[in-house]
């Protein structure tokens, strides 16, 4: 394993460790993307080139479903076969710290110490329910250091769920019977993102009731080339946790022919684009709103002598200008 140069190592010196398996200077490097700033640009300037190659698959569903437990089980499933594995656990932003409030170690203790294991919680940042913009870069880092497969496991409080889909290329959606979950997955647009439902917590009653209502809702909703597969799992005891990742197989496949793979993560560029162009312009916007120049504008607006959207208008005029 190699050793990173120490802290002060630069972003080229830590990506070339990680990518030789040293799991400090991957850390480093998940790290500065988490913070922002230059150094997170030039880490995904340099990770960018280097990543294609990794598979990821998003886990995402409801608080209690059993997400890190099956997220678990998945690792060891994929570590039996020699797959070097990592995994972004997106958890709530703690409101003193700003990091993550759930440890990684915590949820998934069995496998930190395995070397093929690269596990990371990373906060929210107050990007409600969904990744942080960070996440995707961080995706790229783990592909960069030649990780086989990473799993992303999202934070499940709304309909902003939906957005792990923008950096997966497979959607896991896990629901538990008898907790109304098939009608959270409708009304938050999971249905539609969803590429695998995963119905945990399986030996539980309702789970027939739970996969008629899935199957229902799946037939009403519009046509599309994947029909999503609903497999039954109890990730406690890893029943089901094979036909988990078949499906997972399954679906990469199908994404595989004709060159699906290739359009998807495309798309998934455009938006994160879309993305970080928004968050710039946010910027902008919040410094233009603070400049004396702006007073005026302020003052019509409290006196409402301009509304809204013509005040809007002229901070974009003083933007671009």
């Amino acid at each position: 394993m190699t050793g990173a140069r120490g802290p002060g190592a630069d972003p080229e010196s830590l990506l070339q460790a990680a990518a030789q398996g040293d799991r400090l200077a991957l850390a480093r490097l998940v790290s500065m993307v988490e913070r922002g700033g230059d150094p997170a640009r030039e880490v995904g300037r340099l990770a960018f080139p280097r990543g294609g190659r990794a598979y990821t698959v998003g886990i995402t569903g409801a608080p209690g479903a059993g997400k890190s437990t099956l997220t678990s089980q998945l690792i060891g499933h994929l570590r039996s076969g020699g797959i070097q594995v990592g995994v972004l656990a997106v958890d709530p932003t703690s409101p003193f710290s700003g990091g993550a409030l759930l440890g990684d170690r915590v949820r998934m203790q069995d496998h930190a110490l395995d070397p093929g294991v690269f596990i990371r919680s990373m906060a929210t940042r107050g990007h409600l329910g969904g990744l942080a913009l960070a996440v995707p870069e961080a995706i790229r880092v783990l592909d960069a250091a030649g990780l086989d497969t990473v799993l992303v496991e999202t934070v499940g409080v709304g309909q902003v769920e939906v957005e792990v889909a923008g950096a997966a290329d497979t959607t896991v959606v896990v629901v538990t019977p008898g907790s109304g979950d098939s009608i959270q997955a409708n009304k938050a647009g999971l249905l539609e993102m969803a590429d695998v439902f995963v119905i945990n917590k399986a030996d539980r009653p309702g789970t027939r009731d739970l996969r008629r209502d899935l199957k229902l809702m799946l037939q009403m909703s519009p046509p599309r080339e994947w029909q999503p597969p609903i497999v039954e799992a109890v990730a406690t005891t890893g029943q089901g946790i094979e036909d988990v990742w078949g499906a997972v197989v399954s679906h990469r496949a199908f994404l595989e022919e004709d060159g699906r793979v290739t359009r998807l993560r495309q798309a998934h560029l455009e938006e994160e684009l879309r993305r970080i162009v928004a968050r710039r312009l946010e910027e902008q916007a919040r410094r233009a709103l603070s400049d004396p120049d702006l007073d005026e504008v302020r003052e019509d607006l409290a006196q409402r002598r301009m509304d809204p959207y013509q005040a809007a208008e002229r901070v974009l005029e003083h933007m671009v200008g």
